[in-house]
């Protein structure tokens, strides 16, 4: 076979391979090494035939007429004495994580996709595991195609935005995605990268947008190739992507970044921007930030990185300037409004965070067994809770992917463990998901918990759709809330503004009243009995009057066993300088009036 001649590249023709014109450009950032070659199918994989040139600044490059798309490769690299293979860092796809990288251009054909997500006070995130969600054949994994089966179920459902969990190719075919060994290839075993862009573009179709969770607090730790990647580390670390000292320490290995690299951080940069512009997706929720901005995750006296907040940093500011209708999330967790302010006031720039200010103290009132140890202080400080002066710069869930496994339960599980679906665990769980659905904040709910799956997430097993079968009317009722999440149903559309008031607090009884209202002065009353007893011509003082019942959660259409206590229309009656509603409210119900 004869040799290729090789010519060299400028810095700005990019990373990987890059096929332009009929011609194959690689091009790989190696500072350690001694000779590099492209090694594939095209040449045989012979190590002779297509020797890079070293740019003189740690990068190789050369081109190819001979390399094709589709065609598998890898670097030879050579460091001393020592040459060893290495899968391209920013290959598209591979094989699989233990196999080779595959030349892919990921041009894909979006018919002029133009869809936008929808405003974030009418977003509403549905969380998901590609591999469990569906499973048509419940011995394999389900894939993007089984989720594309189910998009008219979730836009059915009312659901305008999904949150995958990671899909970048991962050790094995079986795992949460939270251990990336190939952070720019899909998944394979999910549908690779033509079945993710399948799953994008159908899902705009349905007007659902789509978020990535994205890993850069660490990688792997298993099948990672970035691991001395040119051969050379200190103290037995990581190499040229990783630090080579205690900084490398994480909870998931010793395989933190270094984001003192500049290298690293174009690496990251590039990665999170590949999402965007070639997936079109539309937002990234990057997993653990505060294990990218402090050492121990922001636990006590804890070192921070400042490298690890210049990424975040760049990269929230490049997206906002490029794609401003992009959402960035952060699971950051430490309530600290610094994450989600400006960058120009200092902040990191997310668009919003997961707020630990709601999740933990509602479910510990749910869940707690006694009424009388329920504190509705803790409802209302998570109700009213707030990053500076937005409501919306937090993400408010009951369930997400952490907190329904690692010994953690669904919430009617933990409610009642062993009897999820008693009366007692439905109703305290729909408690959870109205006030999911009507706090300020953005929604997301968990997949299944429409309709109350009560099994513990875990990626071997799949959603229990015959759940849903027994269940559809409280799945009718998730949809019903949703509408009036999204101010799709007129009088409501106050629950998308920006405010909350607390109206009235009964701790002896456990009953909770609230109002929402924007800036229109449309407002929606809301009023939950924490308690396991019916509660008769209930009296509640309140603001304005002409209040209309629209949403009982223990109405009989959406579930038989929830309550035989009719609800009535509120009666109001003027006394005095002061406005007095009456009314029955169902035990563990939620009661939800319109003017």
């Amino acid at each position: 076979m004869e040799k290729e001649l090789v010519k060299t590249v400028a810095p700005s023709a990019g990373m990987g391979a890059i096929l332009e014109e009929g011609q194959t450009t690689f091009r790989v950032w190696a500072p350690n090494a001694n000779a590099v070659a492209v090694v594939g199918d095209f040449n045989g994989w012979k190590a002779d035939q297509l020797i890079l040139e070293n740019e003189g600044n740690g990068y190789w490059s050369g081109i190819t007429s001979k390399a094709n798309e589709g065609d598998q490769y890898k670097y030879l690299i050579q460091n001393g004495e020592r040459s060893f293979y290495k899968n391209d860092p920013y290959a598209f796809e591979v094989t699989n994580s233990d196999g080779n990288s595959i030349i892919r251009t990921l041009n894909f054909d979006w018919e002029n996709d133009a869809f936008q997500l929808p405003s974030w006070n009418q977003l509403v995130i549905y969380e998901l595991h590609v591999g469990t969600f569906y499973r048509p054949d419940p011995g394999k994994v389900g894939t993007f195609d089984d989720v594309i089966s189910k998009l008219p179920y979730l836009q059915k459902l009312g659901i305008n935005c999904i949150e995958l969990l990671p899909v970048a190719e991962f050790a094995g075919g079986i795992s949460w995605g939270y251990n990336p060994a190939h952070p720019f290839a899909v998944e394979q075993d999910y549908g690779g990268p033509d079945g993710l862009f399948r799953l994008i573009k159908a899902a705009h179709h349905h007007g659902i947008g789509v978020i990535m969770d994205v890993v850069y607090n660490h990688f792997g730790p298993s099948d990672v190739d970035l691991w001395q990647f040119d051969g050379w580390s200190e103290n037995d670390k990581g190499g040229i992507y990783f630090y080579n000292d205690h900084r490398s320490d994480t909870p998931w290995g010793n395989t933190r970044p270094d984001y003192g690299r500049p290298e690293v951080r174009q690496y990251l940069r590039d990665n999170a921007l590949m999402w965007i512009e070639k997936y079109h997706c539309d937002g990234l929720r990057m997993d653990a930030t505060s294990y990218i901005r402090y050492e121990g995750g922001g636990l006590g006296l804890d070192s921070e990185i400042l490298e690890g907040m210049i990424l975040m940093r760049d990269i929230n500011n490049e997206l906002h300037q490029k794609y401003p209708n992009v959402i960035t999330i952060a699971e950051d967790l430490k309530s600290q409004s610094i994450v989600t302010n400006p960058i120009d006031k200092g902040g990191i720039g997310y668009g919003t965070q997961w707020d630990m200010n709601f999740v933990h103290p509602v479910r510990e009132v749910l869940t707690n067994v006694n009424d009388q140890d329920r504190d509705l202080q803790k409802i209302i400080d998570a109700l009213c809770y707030r990053y500076e002066n937005d409501a919306y710069s937090r993400v408010i869930y009951t369930e997400s992917h952490d907190e329904v496994a690692n010994g953690k339960a669904r919430v009617p599980e933990e409610i009642q463990p062993g009897d999820a679906e008693s009366v007692f665990a439905k109703k305290r769980a729909i408690l959870g998901i109205v006030l999911c659905l009507t706090a300020p904040g953005i929604p997301m709910l968990f997949q299944g918990q429409e309709f109350l799956e009560d099994e513990y997430f875990k990626d071997t097993e799949g959603l229990d759709w015959q759940k849903y079968e027994r269940l559809k009317g409280i799945e009718r009722m998730v949809t019903d809330l949703i509408n009036f999440r999204k101010g799709a149903v007129p009088g409501l559309e106050a629950l998308s503004g920006q405010h909350v008031e607390i109206l009235h607090t009964d701790h002896e009884n456990k009953v909770l009243a609230y109002k929402r209202y924007n800036e229109e002065h449309q407002s929606v009353l809301i009023i939950l009995n924490f308690s396991s007893q019916d509660l008769q011509n209930y009296e509640l003082q309140l603001q304005e009057d002409n209040w209309q019942l629209r949403f009982n959660s223990t109405w009989k259409g959406y579930d038989d066993s929830l309550s035989d206590l009719e609800v009535a229309a509120m009666e109001i009656e003027q006394l005095e300088n002061k406005l007095e509603g009456k009314l029955d409210i169902p035990a563990y119900g939620a009661l939800i009036f319109s003017r």
